[in-house]
Parts: C-alpha cells; sequence; structure tokens
C-alpha cells in the first residue's frame, strides 16, 4: 500500500519508460544490497568465484562512479557462458545445493551489470532474495539471519528508490522499514502455524550433507591434537540435577579396536536394542543437544543407561521408536547419521558397569599388535609382567611406571617416526592425549592384557547464563579401556595420570608455559570469557526455540491454545484464519491513516467552498499553483497569504514523504485564513 502511494505520486513526473538510467543513489543501494548479499557465501564459496563476483560488483561500482551504464551484450553473454563453464568444471554437475548457489552468485553479478530497465532491477533483486535464502542452506546461526535481515531490508529500500528515485534516503528506508514491519506478524504467523518439514529443504542433492569436523575412525598422531584449535561447539547437556563432576565427564565415541603400528582404527561390532552391560551406582539424568557431524555416534555420557524416551530432534527429524542403538564396544548410536541438531533425552551411570563375557577371539583380538613395531615397548611390557599374578597387577604397575616417566602434556609434540610410541615413551616424552592412550593401550598389549582405545571428549564449561554444558572440539580426547576379569572394560586415561590438571581443569590449565588457547577460549581474560558465554547462552536459546521448533514442539504449542496441530486442514484453516485477521488489521490500520494523511486535503477542499462562495471556485483541471494565483489576482489582499499557501500545498502534496509537523502547520493557516 506504501509502494502503491508512492507510485500514483510519483508516476505525475515521470514518463512510463520501460528505460532506467541507474543513477548513482539508485545503483548504491542497489550495489550494496548485492554486497550484503554475497559477504555471508564468502565462506563457502571457491575462492575464484568469490574473487569473480567481487570484479563484477568492482565493474559495476566503477560504471556508476563514471556515470556509464551496463556493458555490451555480447559481452556479458560470453562472461555468461564463461562462469557456467567454470561451474561446471569446479563441481562436475550443475544440480545440487553447492554448485546451484555458486551460480546464482556468479549471475547476480552479471545481472548487476545489466541493469537496463525496472525490469532488470527487479530481477537483480529477487536473485538477492534467493541468495538471501540460500545462505541458510549452510548456516543458520542468529548471526547469518541478522545479517539476511539487513540484506533483505536493503533490498527493499532499493525498490523503493526504482519508484520514487527522487525521494530522500531517510524517508526510503522508513518505507522499506514499515515495509518489514507489515509482514512480521505474517512471518510470525507462518513461523507458528506452517505445518513443519520432516528434514531439511535442501536434502535432496547429494551434497547437501558435506563432511563435518571432529572425531573420526581412525586415530594417529596429531589426528586429536588438531581438533585443539578449534572452538567450535560439538554439543550442548542440560542435567536434570548438578553436573557430574570433571573427572566424571568422559563423553564416549569411536571406540578403536585394530592398530597397523601407527593408526588405530575401528573393529567390527555388533548392535543392539540394549546396553551389553549392567550398569550401577549413581544415575545422571540429562539432555543431550548434538551438533550435526554426519555420523551416528552420539558421544553420550560414560556409561549410556537405557534411553527414558526417544530423541527429540531440534531440526525436524522424526523419532521413531527403536531409534537409538547400543554397540557390543559400549557406543550409544542413532539409527541413522546425525544430519541435523538434535536433542536426545539421556542418562548415565559413570561409576560402575558390569560388562558381559567376552569370547576368546574378542579379547585375543584385543591383545593383537603388528610384528616388527616398538620393540623398546615389547621390552617393558615383558618386564612389566614379569612375576605378576594377576593382569590388575600388570596395570597397577604399568601406571605406576607411567607416572614416574615425567612425560609432558603439550598441543605441539614433535613428529614421530615408524616406531612412533617408542619415541614417544623413550626419547621425546612430549604428546597429546592421543599419544598417551596409544603407547598406554600397546604397552599393556604387549603385556598380554587386552586393551582398546576410545576417542570422544572429556570435560566441558558450564556456562552460568543458561546452566548448559558446553563441549567443544578442543575438549576431544582419547583414553584408553583393558579388560580385567571379573569386572569388565574398565577405564584408564593415561593423560590423567599423568597430566591430572587436563581432567580436573581442562585442557588451558594442563598446558605448559608458553602454549595457550585462543584468546577468547582462555580463562585470563574476564570480559572476552564473559562476553563469550552470553553470546553462546543467546546462539543457544536461538538453536532450541526457534531451528528447534520442530513438529513435536508444533503440537505442543498448538494443543496449549486448544488447536489440535495433527491435522493439516486444521493447520490449513488455522492459518487462513489468522492471516486474515492480520489483513483486516493492516487494512483498518491503513483506512486510518489515509484518513489522518487526508486531513490536508480536507482543509484544502474547505477553503476551496469558501472561495467558491466569493465567485472564486476552483476548476477540476486546475493545480494548486494556479487556483492560488487567480485567487491572489482577485483578491489583492490575500496574494502573499494564498500564494504560500498554493507553493506549500503542492511540495506537500506532490513532493516527497511530507512532515507531519509541516501539514499540520499548513492546515491552521489554511483554517486561520480570513477572506476580507
Amino acid at each position: 500500500m506504501i509502494l502503491d502511494r508512492l507510485r500514483a505520486h510519483s508516476g505525475k513526473r515521470q514518463k512510463p519508460s520501460a528505460e532506467v538510467l541507474l543513477g548513482r543513489r539508485q545503483g548504491s543501494w542497489l550495489l550494496g544490497t548485492a554486497l550484503l548479499t554475497l559477504a555471508p557465501h564468502v565462506s563457502w564459496l571457491p575462492p575464484w568465484i568469490i574473487a569473480l563476483c567481487a570484479a563484477l560488483l568492482s565493474w559495476r561500482g566503477l560504471l556508476l562512479w563514471r556515470g556509464k551504464q551496463a556493458p555490451p551484450h555480447l559481452l556479458l553473454l560470453l562472461l555468461t557462458v564463461a562462469a557456467a563453464a567454470g561451474v561446471r568444471a569446479e563441481f562436475g554437475h550443475f544440480f545440487g545445493k553447492d554448485p546451484g548457489v555458486a551460480l546464482l552468485a556468479l549471475l547476480l553479478g552479471l545481472k548487476l551489470l545489466e541493469v537496463r530497465s525496472a525490469r532488470d532491477v527487479r530481477a537483480t533483486v529477487m536473485l538477492c532474495f534467493f541468495l538471501q535464502l540460500a545462505i541458510f542452506f549452510e548456516d543458520q546461526s542468529l548471526p547469518i539471519a541478522a545479517l539476511a535481515l539487513c540484506a533483505t531490508l536493503l533490498a527493499l529500500v532499493s525498490l523503493v528508490t526504482l519508484i520514487d528515485p527522487r525521494g530522500h534516503e531517510t524517508g526510503h528506508v522508513r518505507t522499506a522499514a514499515t515495509l518489514m514491519a507489515q509482514g512480521l506478524p505474517f512471518m510470525l504467523a507462518l513461523f507458528v502455524l506452517f505445518p513443519r518439514i520432516e528434514g531439511p529443504l535442501w536434502g535432496l542433492p547429494a551434497d547437501a550433507f558435506s563432511a563435518r569436523t571432529g572425531l573420526s575412525e581412525t586415530m594417529s598422531p596429531g589426528s586429536i591434537s588438531a581438533l585443539s584449535t578449534s572452538g567450535a561447539i560439538a554439543f550442548r547437556a542440560s542435567f536434570a540435577g548438578s553436573a557430574p563432576a570433571p573427572v566424571q565427564r568422559y563423553w564416549r565415541g569411536p571406540v578403536l579396536s585394530q592398530f597397523d603400528g601407527r593408526s588405530w582404527h575401528a573393529g567390527r561390532v555388533q548392535e543392539a536394542a540394549t546396553p551389553f552391560y549392567s550398569p550401577g551406582g549413581e544415575r545422571i539424568d540429562y539432555t543431550l543437544t548434538l551438533e550435526a557431524h554426519a555420523r551416528r555416534w552420539l558421544l553420550a555420557l560414560d556409561f549410556p543407561g537405557t534411553a527414558s524416551a526417544e530423541p527429540d530432534p531440534a531440526a525436524g527429524r522424526e523419532s521413531g521408536s527403536g531409534a537409538l542403538r547400543y554397540t557390543s564396544d559400549y557406543q550409544l548410536l542413532d539409527r541413522q547419521p546425525v544430519h541435523v541438531r538434535a536433542r536426545y533425552p539421556l542418562n548415565a551411570y559413570p561409576d560402575t558397569v558390569v560388562g558381559r563375557e567376552q569370547s576368546a577371539a574378542i579379547l585375543a583380538a584385543a591383545r593383537q599388535l603388528p610384528p616388527g613395531f616398538n620393540a623398546r615397548t615389547q621390552a617393558l611390557a615383558i618386564e612389566l609382567a614379569a612375576g605378576a599374578s594377576s593382569d590388575a597387577q600388570i596395570l597397577q604397575r604399568a601406571i605406576d611406571h607411567l607416572r614416574d616417566a615425567e612425560l609432558i602434556y603439550t598441543l605441539d609434540p614433535p613428529l614421530l617416526g615408524t616406531d612412533s610410541v617408542d619415541e614417544f615413551l623413550f626419547d621425546t616424552k612430549r604428546g597429546f592425549c592421543e599419544h598417551f592412550a596409544s603407547a598406554f593401550t600397546v604397552l599393556m598389549r604387549a603385556a598380554g592384557v587386552p586393551a582398546r582405545v576410545v576417542t570422544g571428549y572429556q570435560g566441558g564449561e558450564i556456562n552460568p547464563i543458561d546452566g548448559n554444558l558446553v563441549v567443544r572440539q578442543l575438549d576431544a580426547h582419547a583414553w584408553s579401556e583393558v579388560w580385567l576379569a571379573g569386572r569388565g572394560w574398565v577405564r584408564v586415561d593415561p593423560t590423567y595420570v599423568s597430566a591430572p590438571r587436563r581432567i580436573e581443569e581442562g585442557l588451558a590449565a594442563a598446558l605448559p608455559a608458553g602454549e595457550s588457547l585462543a584468546f577468547s577460549l582462555g580463562s585470563q581474560n574476564n570480559w572476552a570469557r564473559s562476553v563469550r558465554l552470553r553470546w553462546e547462552a543467546l546462539s543457544n536459546a536461538w538453536n532450541q526455540r526457534v531451528l528447534g521448533y520442530n513438529p513435536d514442539r508444533q503440537r505442543e504449542l498448538l494443543a496449549g491454545l486448544g488447536i489440535q496441530g495433527d491435522d493439516v486442514w486444521v493447520l490449513a484453516g488455522t492459518l487462513m484464519a489468522c492471516a486474515s485477521a492480520l489483513m483486516l488489521a493492516l487494512f483498518i490500520w491503513a483506512s486510518r491513516k489515509r484518513k489522518a494523511e487526508d486531513a490536508l486535503d480536507r482543509a484544502w477542499r474547505r477553503l476551496s467552498k469558501r472561495l467558491a462562495r466569493r465567485g472564486l471556485e476552483r476548476q477540476p483541471w486546475e493545480g494548486a499553483h494556479d487556483y492560488a494565483r487567480r485567487v491572489a489576482l482577485a483578491i489583492p489582499e490575500l496574494e502573499a497569504a494564498m500564494r504560500t499557501i498554493g507553493d506549500n500545498y503542492a511540495r506537500l502534496r506532490y513532493g516527497p514523504e511530507p512532515d507531519a509537523a509541516q501539514v499540520q502547520a499548513l492546515i491552521r493557516k489554511i483554517k486561520t485564513l480570513r477572506l476580507p
């Protein structure tokens, strides 16, 4: 309705031509819209596409600055063909999320160069809208949403300047903001009432679920320490009571049981609907909010008990019966890879578990070592096992040796050669958690004790703002498990033996002098830490309440309002009723505003009627200036007043967005005008 009013007012001065001489002001708004739209895509697009988009936008800016219009059609056609060929060569196809977004980004830059008509401007703005939507395919965080909102505002300003090119920038921004405000209630109604779609909208293309950083099913020297530089959040946990002590915060991931002399790999496991062990001790209830990592493992708190409820996916994935699976190596899995953020109500028993008896083949496999590696470690293992009466005694001897070895925990361990365990234990004595876990597990196997490596996360930071425990990629950890008769698999953390501060106080506290984490992740700067914690709490609220608004939560909300949301027709009817009510409210608001704005016209008509009684009736074809001039000639006493009234009326009615104070001042002047 605002755009219609602007079009009506400006249409009296514009020729209905398809050609648009893109002025600097119009072009600057359009260029700014394109720039802000493409900015968040920089992290995802290939470098050459980013460089080409920057060159196209710079070219458009140079043309605006020089006052020139679009390049020749043939040149733009050749550039378009070349860009399409480049996208085809980069991705190997045109179909899919990544090549589609890349092609749209290039087309936006090319279309911006091609602008010759109002239709071209609108097409460019539509491309911007598509790309503002496409960024959510990669990132749905709160900053991206705010950036997309700002880009949408600029796009609307570009459309307003197309309709009213001579208007003031402040009025254009106000009009665009008003349009967005009018659309906000409709957006909220659609968000709350529109049926939730299962899974992401972009889930069909093959490239929808690209690999994500995090743990893998292999471990070699340096594989986990590489994650220590990342402050990215792996998952959050909210506990029904108080959070467990730091020494109990072991979050179980892939279990690695095969060793080739340098790297550890996961072996084959069995899956079942119930755990392969009998838990005991205190039960801890919590809700795990797991970030997407494209794997099945849930990184549950050791040791996961029987789930009390089905997973509650935070991005709309359906949770069917028996969605969780337990493996024979004590992992908790989902039936399908976790491609979207999801919540799982879980429980754990961190103190005591008694595992089922293992077959001789499984225990033999847990003792295997490749021949020809780490001779010094094997000699040490023979020494530790000599005269021992049980595996538990060998284990204690190995722990004592590790404690006395003066090993150093560091983020920057030296490179290791073929006999990596020997070099770590006897030469460099510097390593990260994977070095400790690997060396200890090899030592136990060489001594004849079944052992394996467990990877996952250890620790976490409690956010005092919302009370959630936040576990990051830098909390990635590896430890060992050994099999003891009558007890089952027992956790042994060699890192805790040599560097207990890593487990009790976190990664930053365990690092030697001269090594530190990123500025905002360290504990030394309270201001930076406070800002980070508040931002993460806000982001978590966004994830839980907005991105986590799934079908279950929608049904919950509608049931609270007395609406049965299971039937799509009920949702559709409710949505239509809300939309109709909003339209009616906007119509009433617009009608009242139009009446308020027409107060000037009413005052002008009353003055014309008063003058008509003096024989000075205003003709239908007569404009404000002409009529005021004729009245001034007929009644010389009113010449100054009528010319002022006529000029101000024409300016306020047909010029830029009128100022309310000026309108009221003119109305008072008209009302107080005395006829001689």
